[in-house]
Order: C-alpha cells, then sequence, then structure tokens
C-alpha cells in the first residue's frame, strides 16, 4: 500500500477496549498509523500498552494524561506515549488526530 487514501479504508472502532477512537488505519510492517475522531466528551480511559505512540491533532481540542501530568491540546501539537506509560484522553470538543504506534508481536491499535 504505497499510497494511502483514508476516505477509501473502512472506519471503525480501533481500540474498543479502552476508547471510542473511530476511523481508519493504515498498517505498514513495523508502524500502525490512524486518522482518528473524538467526539466532545469521548476519549480513551486510564489505559496503557507495549507500544510506543505518538499524537497529533488536526482540529479540536483534547485533555490528555501522561503518567501524573495532565495537559489541555489542540491543532498543531501532540504527545508521545512511551511503552506502558499510563495514558488517557478526553476530547474537550469533537476532535481530529494522527495516532501512530509501532507494532508489538504484529499487534498495533487493535490491543
Amino acid at each position: 500500500m504505497p499510497f494511502i487514501h483514508y476516505d477509501q479504508i473502512e472506519k471503525e472502532f480501533v481500540t474498543p477496549k479502552h476508547s471510542t477512537a473511530y476511523g481508519a488505519l493504515a498498517l505498514g510492517e513495523s508502524i500502525e498509523v490512524g486518522y482518528l475522531s473524538f467526539k466532545g466528551g469521548e476519549g480513551a480511559e486510564l489505559h496503557q500498552h507495549p507500544h510506543e505512540q505518538i499524537v497529533v491533532v488536526f482540529n479540536g481540542r483534547i485533555r490528555v494524561r501522561l503518567g501524573d501530568e495532565e495537559q489541555e491540546i489542540g491543532p498543531g501539537s501532540g504527545f508521545h506515549v512511551p511503552p506502558n506509560l499510563l495514558h488517557g484522553v478526553t476530547a474537550i470538543e469533537d476532535t481530529e488526530v494522527i495516532s501512530c504506534k509501532n507494532l508489538v508481536g504484529g499487534v498495533g491499535h487493535r490491543t
């Protein structure tokens, strides 16, 4: 899949165990990149996983908790989650993000 057209990839709840993140995933050999959305008031409960993750906000605003730190971020900002760090997200308003995870045991977002 050398070219990725997210509007042509089937949308899904990508981490229903932990999150209401909804969107499309592009899968490579060692990384998975999701173009995801959260409705205002929804998000990802506090959880941890063995994947390293980087999330960038395109539009909207989210409140992010990383370990003991918490911050509200918006477009053009993002956050880095090292493996196994407790983290969570709450959308303050409808929000779109790009979320990148490395694959661990062949698994990315679908933990």
